[in-house]
């Protein structure tokens, strides 16, 4: 994979296809191949005519992985995702990003409105607002010497996730520190992109994406139905809402 270096990082990605850039930003405890090419995502969006682009973001995938909580903060997280923009020569993107990508795109549009065409936040609602509450058991899941003694769900259920991608877990702990820092409600007003707010109908990790929509300036609501926050991430009207949204804003944009 190739790597480009930002903050004195060296981050992984990778670059598919041709056409107008989706920057595509991954959840906690994944990668980009994990999170969009092995959903099917990837594929969804060079058959529709755009470039995909995954990150690793820092503390995952091939990516450096520093044990100290203070880098990973969202606002540096969001920076990484427009060092890559400027790194490959793009001037505006769209970014699609789920769960903790999702609140790294939100922190993205905000700091770098004239950057993001439009915005998918999947896997994240009202939590980008309201933080994340099962933060600490997770942090104390991926810390615990083994599975076998866990028993909060949340936190088996991350842990699990960790090993499967063999991640650094002292890495995803320090992540999971501050990356899950909430946006100010003043600041989700702020952001001027179209935002397209997409959320399994039985996620409980995410909160209502209706409330979040209506923050936005420009927001909207979907609900992905009978998906949980693990089982969201490909499903199939999930990617229909989200390639309708982009294409209608993008479509806009040229017009103007």
């Amino acid at each position: 994979m190739p790597s480009f270096v930002s903050e004195e990082l060296a981050l992984a990605y990778e670059v598919h296809g041709a056409g107008h850039p989706v920057l595509c930003i991954h959840g906690f405890a994944s990668s980009g191949k994990v999170n969009w090419v092995d959903t099917g995502w990837v594929k969804t969006l060079t058959d529709a005519g755009y470039q995909a682009i995954t990150l690793d973001n820092r503390g995952h995938g091939r990516s450096d992985k520093p044990h100290d909580p203070d880098f990973y903060t969202p606002q540096a997280m969001a920076r990484d995702a427009i060092n890559l923009l400027d790194h490959l020569g793009h001037e505006t993107a769209v970014l699609l990003g789920y769960s903790m990508g999702a609140r790294i795109a939100a922190f993205a549009g905000f700091s770098h409105p004239q950057r993001v065409d439009c915005a998918v936040l999947g896997g994240m609602g009202m939590n980008l607002v309201n933080g994340l509450s099962d933060g600490n058991d997770i942090i104390s899941g991926l810390l615990a010497p083994s599975l076998e003694e866990l028993t909060h769900p949340t936190a088996r259920q991350f842990r699990i996730f960790a090993d499967h991608t063999k991640s650094d877990r002292q890495a995803l702990a320090a992540c999971m520190e501050t990356s899950r820092a909430p946006m100010a409600r003043a600041d989700v007003r702020r952001i001027n992109s179209p935002v397209l707010v997409a959320v399994g109908e039985d996620d409980e990790m995410a909160g209502a994406p209706e409330p979040l929509a209506a923050l936005l300036p420009d927001g909207e609501a979907f609900v992905i139905p009978r998906r949980d926050h693990m089982r969201a991430t490909g499903d199939p009207k999930f990617k229909a809402a989200a390639l309708e949204f982009i294409g209608r804003h993008l479509r806009s944009n040229a017009n103007l």
